[in-house]
Order: C-alpha cells, then structure tokens, then sequence
C-alpha cells in the first residue's frame, strides 16, 4: 500500500466536534472521529482499512453535505491508494452519500488517479437530486466520460450505466450543451488533451481509442429522443459511422446496441438509414459481429410492416441462417422463437419451417441441441392452421434422426422437449407418430435422456390417456424401475400416483403396485470397488427413493382407503419389520408413521401399534430411537386412552434404555406428547 504524507496536517485540521454526535457504545451505527478514520484508513491491516471505509457514510451525515463534499472526498481523493477490495467498499459506501452539489474541483484531482475510478461508480443515488438540484448533474459527466474509455471493460460498462441514468435527470438544453458534446467525443476518440493525459499508458501507446467508440454505442439510444432534429440527424451518421468502424470491438459494440436505437428511431429512417447499417453487421467480415446481428434483425423486423418485413429482414435473415459461422447459426437457433414472434406467422410458414429443419440437421452439434430446445415452443407457435401438418410432414422426419444422434447433448435436449408436441398433433399421431420416438428414447443409453422422458409422460397422458400409455410404455418403465441410475428410478416412483388415479386401483394394483412395494427395499447400486464417497451416494440415493416411495404409497392410502393399505401395503410392512437388514426395518418405520394419518386411530392402534411395539425391543438402537421419533407423530394420530396405554409405556421403557440417543429421543417425544 502507498501513502501520501503531504496535505496529511490540513486533513487533521477537521473539526472533530462535528463529527462525533454521540459515544461509540451507543448503537452499531456509532461515528467514530474523523481522526481515527485517518489513522484506520492508513493503516496497513486491511480489515482496520474496510472497517473504516464501511463507516464513511455515517461520518458524511455528521460532516454535512459541505464538509463531505470540500474537505472529507478531498481527503479521500488525496490520499487513498488501495487494494480493489478496499476500493469497492470505498465505492460503495461513497455511494450511500452523494451530497456533490459541485465536483468541478473534485474532477480535477480525481481524475489523475486512475486507482480510484471505482469510486465515481456508485456516485448515482437517488438522493442527488436533493442535495444539488438538476443543475448540478452535469457536473459528473467529465469524471465519467474518462471512465468511459479505460481498457477494463467492466468499468467501461459500468460507466455507460451511469451515464444513461445521468442522461434521464438532465434538462434537454443540458443535454444538448452537455451530453451531446461528450457523446461526440465519444463516438469520434476525439477527446480533449486534459483526458488524453489521463487514459491509461497502454492506451496511450497504442494510438487506437477504440474504448471510447465502444461506450459510445450505449448511449445513442438515451439521448436521441429528447434533441432536436439537426442533432439527430448527426448521431445517426455517428452511429453509420460506428457500424462501419475498421476495429471490429468497434462494431461489436454498435451491432449489439443497434436494437436498441432502433427503437427509438423515427419510421421515416428506419428504412431508409437504420437498414443499411443492419446490412452492414449482417454481412461483416468478422462472425463475433454477425452473430450479434441477429438481435438487429429481431429489432427490425419488429418495427417494419409485414411488406417490409418481407422484402428488407428476409434477405438479411437467410444469410444469417445460412452463414458459414457455426456461432452465427448457433446465435440463430437460440434466438429462433424470438425471431419467429418478431415476423409474423405468414413469414414463420414460408421462410422459418425451412430454417429450422436445416438447423435441426446442422453439421455442429451444439447448433442441433439449440435447436432441439426451441421444438416444442416453436411448433406451438406455429399458425394454428397448418400447425399439424409443419410437425407431422417437416419437422417430424428431421426429429426421428435426431433420436439416435451421435451427440448425447442433442438428444437429452430432444427429451426434455419432444414430449410437448403430443398436444399440439392429437391422441391418433400421439400414438403412429409419437409413441415410437418416445419408447427409443426410454430405452437410451445416457441416462438424462431417459430422465427426462419419464419427467414428462404427464403430457402424453394428458392427450392419450394412463391406459394407452401404460400398455405402450409399460414395459420400458417396469424395466427402468430397476434403472442403474436412482434419478431416473426416483422419477418413475413420482410418476406413480399420475398412473394411478388414470388407470383406476385394479389396474394399478396389478401392474404396479409389485413396482412401488420393491422400491421400499430399494438396493441401489451394486459397485464391484466403491470407496467411502461412493458409498455415502449411494446411502443417500437409496434413501431418496425410499423416502420418496413412502410418500407415494401414503398418497395412494388416502386415495384407496384404509382397507386397500391393509391388503396391499400392511403385509409387505410386516415382513419388513423382521427383515435382517436393519435398514429395511428403519424403511418400515418410516412408512408406518407416515401411513397412520392416512389410516385414522383405529387402524392405527390395530395394525401399525403392534409392529410399532415389537420394533421397540430392536437390537439396533437407531431402529429404537426411529421408534421413539415415529411414536411423537403416532401418538398426535391415535385416542388418548391408547396414547396413555400403550404409547407412554413404551416410552417410559426407552427413555431407561442403554443407549444415550434412545433415551433422548423418548424424552423428548414423551415432553411432546405431554406424557409426564
């Protein structure tokens, strides 16, 4: 860290008195005296550092708005030199008091540290206004028009921020003699020879403000509205000009903001001027510009009629499409349903359909997974008419390739997706057109692609219905029930009770039922050599399904009833409550606690109380201590002559068992009953 000792004892010379209103043991918004701020500010720990910037703001509101501006930002100004961290801290809290009613001598000073940048960052607070009054805003263009041409690009863009906010509050006469001015600097790298001396040596050397004319390209679109038409006139053959800029950084910048600007152009121009410039991106040399062109053309065609959509955007947008850039045609698949909004349908019909096919079979993969995602929102935003026959004569047949893509990332974007179109074609091309992609895909070999299908069969079901589907799907599900990956197991079990309110209890029960009865003894993955890390995933994914599982089957209690549990689910409990595997038995337990709210008290007390009872004798204690937990939920389920003769005896018994966790768990499920 440096410092700077001179102009250290005009510093000191501040009256402390003022700013010190009251002890520092007071509140945690206490004031320390300016004093020790000097003293923490230049100290070399940096936590006393930040600690002493964190307080900048309280000591403001002490000085006054005068004192803050002439003698506490002087100091800051003059002396601090600091790691970014500190800086951003001294940005931020510098930004929590603006009371700059005049900063044309702080300008001055400030400028010559490029350090401190960060600070005029956060300058924009709404309480500027109240402190200064819009006379004074243009007061911070100049610190920020140097900003705007420093080579970090996160500053630059910070302070294009700035300057559109700052643009907002001032008058339009003060945008005309101020902003104007320095958005012509700007766009032109012209800049007066105080900020030439200011820019950064790297700049300096090189002989290219190219900085500059890139910020320049954010700040047409605030200012062009509100000047008179001379002045527009001259931003629009600036911005020509930054179009056809020979750094492409340049022209980077200005296709990035041309829809921007487009949209507040004037019609009269937008063909006439606006549209060259669009041509002028669309066809640049460089593909990082082309690829940001086709935001223009989504801006453009937004704003043109649909004759002039049709003569000026089709041209330019069939070049995107077809441009020799994977990056350009990826940028045209990512912002196709943008696109597709933007023309129209007549134009989506003709030009579109086409476009997106060939994306479909595009040669790069990443340009085929882009476009794999848009399927269902594109075809559903198709025009209603001729929507079925696009997806079942275009689209379809390009689909069915994409099946078996030798790229996973264009399949699993397929499945995440495909299932959407069963609404959009009907049950009967659901089943010929549909079914058969879906049951290929089920059967993948990478396991999200066959996630995601299964996360989705409620859509089809909603247009074939459970007893189709099931007899389709039916065995590709029954085998991904014993999946080797417990996320796609964990999702046939959520899609359980979806087939059993569709498929009616007889069906369900036959064929399902076998299903989620397994799952509560779900076994994971065998591994022939696991380590500790993989047997904890394992714990945890087996756990999972369980869990889920128990969950399910309650759903399914409370929607077939009591006696349905007792017949089907009750006797599976049984075996598994003598199983040796203790963890089977801890499975149990938590399925008989959730299941006796769906029961009621009096199926409760006969059935589950008497496996509950024998699991309280267990020779593991975290099956006893699971039963201690389990009886806190039972006991708010059952009647209170059950709750005082058969719950608090086993209670009373663990709460003296030999293990310390037993007793606490009894204890504190007997405090919760009120068992005393």
């Amino acid at each position: 860290m440096h410092t700077r000792e001179k102009g250290l004892g005009d510093v000191k010379e501040l009256n402390m008195a003022a700013a010190v209103s009251q002890s520092p043991s007071e509140s945690d918004d206490s004031l320390y005296p300016i004093a020790v701020l000097i003293d923490e500010l230049r100290n070399e720990d940096v936590h006393l550092r930040l600690n002493s910037i964190r307080k900048l703001s309280t000591i403001a509101l002490a000085l006054g708005v005068e004192r803050t501006r002439n003698e506490l930002i002087q100091f800051l100004t003059d002396t601090i030199y600091d790691e970014d961290e500190v800086l951003l801290i001294l940005a931020e809290q510098l930004g929590n008091f603006t009371p700059l009613a005049s900063l044309q001598s702080l300008t001055s000073s400030l400028c010559f540290f490029s350090n401190l940048y960060v600070i005029f960052l956060s300058l924009l607070d709404s309480r500027i206004l109240q402190v200064g009054g819009p006379e004074y805003v243009h007061c911070l263009l100049p610190p920020l028009e140097n900003l705007a041409t420093v080579e970090e690009t996160v500053v630059r863009d910070k302070a294009v921020e700035s300057l559109r906010k700052l643009a907002d509050k001032l008058s339009t006469p003060a945008l005309e003699e101020y902003f104007i001015p320095m958005l012509k600097r700007l766009a032109t790298g012209l800049l007066p020879p105080p900020y030439i001396a200011l820019l950064h040596l790297q700049l300096a050397s090189s002989g290219d403000w190219f900085t500059s004319r890139t910020s320049a390209c954010g700040l047409f679109s605030v200012a062009y509205p509100r000047v008179s038409p001379a002045i527009k006139a001259e931003l629009r053959g600036l911005f020509r000009q930054l179009c056809r800029d020979d750094t492409p950084m340049v022209r980077r910048a200005a296709a990035a903001k041309l829809g921007d600007f487009a949209k507040v152009f004037e019609r009269d121009y937008l063909v006439e001027e606006l549209h060259s410039m669009f041509c002028d991106l669309a066809v640049d040399e460089q593909d990082s510009v082309r690829l940001l062109a086709v935001e223009g053309c989504i801006a453009m065609a937004g704003l043109l009629s649909e004759d002039s959509r049709r003569d000026l955007v089709r041209p330019v947008l069939s070049g995107l499409i077809d441009d020799k850039s994977w990056r350009v045609r990826f940028m045209v698949a990512e912002k196709l349903t943008e696109i597709q909004e933007a023309v129209g349908e007549e134009m989506t019909m003709t030009e579109l359909v086409p476009a997106f096919t060939n994306l479909l079979k595009d040669p790069e993969g990443e340009v085929r997974g882009a476009a794999a995602q848009k399927l269902n929102t594109f075809c559903a935003n198709l025009k209603k008419s001729a929507r079925e026959s696009a997806i079942l004569n275009n689209i379809l047949p390009v689909v069915k390739d994409l099946v078996i893509d030798p790229n996973q990332h264009v399949k699993t974007e397929l499945a995440g997706v495909i299932m959407g179109l069963a609404p959009l074609v009907g049950k009967e091309n659901t089943i010929s057109q549909l079914l058969p992609i879906y049951m290929q895909l089920l059967k993948d070999s990478t396991a999200e692609v066959r996630l995601n299908i299964i996360s989705s069969l409620d859509k089809v079901n909603d247009v074939i219905g459970a007893s189709q589907l099931s007899q389709s799907l039916l065995p590709a599900i029954v085998e991904l029930a014993e999946d080797g990956k417990w996320r796609v197991r964990l999702a046939i079990v959520q899609f359980m009770p979806l087939l059993a309110a569709q498929l009616g209890q007889e069906f369900f029960d036959e064929k399902m039922l076998p299903l989620c009865l397994n799952w509560l003894c779900d076994h994971g993955i065998i591994l022939l050599k696991s380590n500790a890390v993989s047997l904890v995933l394992i714990v945890v994914a087996v756990y999972a399904i369980r869990e889920a599982t128990t969950s399910i089957l309650t759903e399914l209690t409370k929607k077939f009833g009591g006696e349905w549990a007792s017949k089907n689910i009750m006797p599976k409990l049984i075996t598994m409550s003598k199983d040796l595997n203790y963890l089977h038995r801890m499975t149990c337990l938590f399925c008989l606690q959730s299941l006796a709210e769906a029961v009621g008290p009096q199926q409760t007390t006969k059935e589950i109380m008497p496996i509950i009872k024998e699991l309280s004798e267990d020779n593991v204690p975290n099956v006893r201590f699971g039963v201690a937990k389990g009886l806190q939920k039972i006991g708010k389920v059952v009647d209170a002559s059950v709750l005082q003769n058969e719950i608090k005896p086993i209670l009373t018994k663990l709460m003296n068992d030999a293990d310390f966790d037993v007793r606490y768990f009894a204890e504190e499920a007997k405090n919760a009953l009120g068992l005393h």
